[in-house]
């Protein structure tokens, strides 16, 4: 891939730094929870804050980095993001928490938007499914390294000597980003971008959108209770989970990898593209049920490998899914559009952490790993149902893959 090979080593390593800074939060919370005197549903409020800003800025940078371009609007939402990170350690109480919590969650999803867009800029249709598997890997790697660094970091210094140390991280990434990335297509800033709002009438973004919001507050869940569950449903000590939490965010790392690879096969086999999607996203759909074994299972040895299980099936899927925005949407566009259909994953997110915490305080967490088995399914059906063949805009030029994004 020569320039395009550092390009996607840089946007994993973002992903990674990303992940690192969010569950920061989720792997002290057993700590901060306590110093603060938080109950769970306060618990859950503070991550609503997050999850609500989260959720209003994935337009807002959807539209930042079609208006940008995708190098300059990466920096800057690390830069802010990493900043907003290193604040926590100031928090003196629930409200100060809530307001550093806001402020990271402004800027980390424009991680994820400017993704998108480099990818459309950058990568063949044969590649794209296989380096958004890489982005999804980086989260599944950043879960996956935040029990270690964060208790360590915790142990050598404190809590808020953590997040400063972590927040740190971004900042050095920038300046390889800034040095190495190039547009290799025509599109670093786009020339149109008000014209995304006409793709929003089509039953493939009404698809996207609904298959989003059902299937992703599953991993919103593993991001930020996990931690928390194995500690206080599971027994484990602080030292204990660390030892253990990677694990299922090893197996999403490799179910990203496969579930991206799987697809481009598929299409390097002469597979439509829809239809490769869609092959390798309805068995890990059929999957997810199994989360119900989580909540019945008085094993903790077996109820990890379920999750294991679960979290592998979840990232085959959203790599797929992820990628279907960039091969039916011009490049110029996808970033706003990214925007809008993520935004329906940060709402989905934002209404299961609420009922989360409300359930784990009256009831424990067996109806959550019930009510997350169903998700997929559901969001299946209405991705199947309602994203189906070419994008039909009036005006939309046919032929050129570079504005087709095909």
């Amino acid at each position: 891939m020569g320039g395009r090979g550092w390009i996607a080593g840089l946007l994993f390593l973002s992903v990674v730094i990303n992940y690192i800074d969010r569950q920061c939060l989720s792997v002290l919370a057993p700590v901060i929870t306590k110093e603060l005197g938080l109950t769970p549903t306060g618990y859950a409020n503070i991550l609503n804050v997050f999850q609500a800003a989260y959720t209003l800025m994935y337009i807002g940078s959807g539209l930042l980095v079609d208006r940008w371009g995708a190098r300059v609007s990466l920096a800057v939402f690390m830069g802010w993001w990493s900043v907003a990170n290193a604040l926590h350690a100031f928090a003196t109480n629930a409200f100060g928490l809530g307001v550093f919590r806001f402020l990271l969650g402004l800027g980390e999803p424009g991680n994820f938007m400017a993704g998108f867009r480099a990818i459309s800029e950058c990568f063949k249709k044969e590649e794209r499914a296989l380096v958004n598997g890489l982005l999804n890997a980086g989260s599944s790697v950043g879960a996956m390294i935040a029990p270690f660094l964060v208790t360590w970091l915790y142990l050598q210094l404190s809590w808020r000597g953590a997040f400063v140390i972590c927040g740190g991280l971004g900042l050095l990434w920038i300046v390889p980003w800034l040095m190495v990335y190039k547009p290799l297509q025509k599109f670093e800033v786009a020339k149109n971008t008000g014209e995304w709002k006409q793709y929003l009438k089509l039953p493939q973004s009404w698809g996207l959108f609904g298959s989003r919001f059902l299937s992703d507050p599953v991993w919103w869940f593993y991001l930020f209770w996990l931690p928390k569950y194995l500690v206080d449903a599971r027994g484990f000590s602080l030292q204990e989970m660390a030892l253990v939490a990677w694990m299922p965010y090893l197996s999403a790392d490799i179910g990203a990898m496969f579930g991206g690879w799987m697809s481009g096969l598929l299409i390097r086999r002469g597979w439509n593209v829809l239809a490769a999607r869609k092959a390798v996203m309805l068995p890990a759909a059929m999957v997810m049920p199994v989360s119900l074994i989580v909540g019945t299972t008085p094993s903790s040895t077996i109820a990890i490998a379920v999750i294991c299980l679960v979290t592998f099936a979840h990232m085959v899927w959203k790599t797929n899914l992820s990628t279907v925005t960039n091969d039916l949407y011009p490049t110029e566009v996808v970033g706003s559009v990214s925007g809008v259909f993520a935004f329906g994953n940060g709402l989905g997110g934002l209404l299961f952490t609420a009922l989360t915490g409300w359930l784990v305080q009256y009831s424990g967490y067996f109806w959550v790993f019930a009510f997350m088995g169903v998700l997929h399914p559901l969001a299946f059906a209405v991705f199947g149902g309602l994203v189906r063949g070419e994008l039909q805009v009036p005006g939309l030029k046919r032929g050129d893959e570079a504005v087709l994004g095909s």
